[in-house]
């Protein structure tokens, strides 16, 4: 009894992050409304059927999963403004951050595309 709790309480420790937030908090710090927002763009690009309804969920599960929430708006709000024609968001498509942002957006949607499709 007491090494089965012990050894639970080890993999407990384990999940906790250095930033303090343990795995079930790091997956639900996104919103309902922008994980049903994912789901239904999911959904258009994929089909509107039960299927394509459990691979997006999965996909934005996996998502939140690999990137905090703050990260995936920054990212998502660069991808916005990278739409956006010129000078004023030239910055948006070449400095370093902005990419890095996006490259770590797209890393998190190729490993749900991975484990989900």
């Amino acid at each position: 009894m007491i090494r089965g709790t012990l050894s639970a309480l080890a993999i407990v420790a384990a999940a906790v992050p250095a930033s303090g937030q343990s795995i079930s908090e790091r997956l639900n710090d996104y919103p309902t409304e922008a994980r049903a927002d994912y789901v239904f763009g999911c959904m258009a690009t994929n089909g509107q059927s039960r299927a394509a309804l459990g691979k997006c969920a999965c996909s934005i599960d996996v998502i939140a999963s690999i990137l905090p929430y703050d990260k995936y708006v920054q990212a998502e709000t660069v991808l916005s403004l990278q739409q956006v024609g010129g000078e004023q968001t030239a910055m948006f498509k070449s400095a370093a951050m902005p990419r890095t942002m996006v490259a770590d957006l797209r890393r998190a949607q190729a490993e749900a595309e991975m484990l989900c499709f």
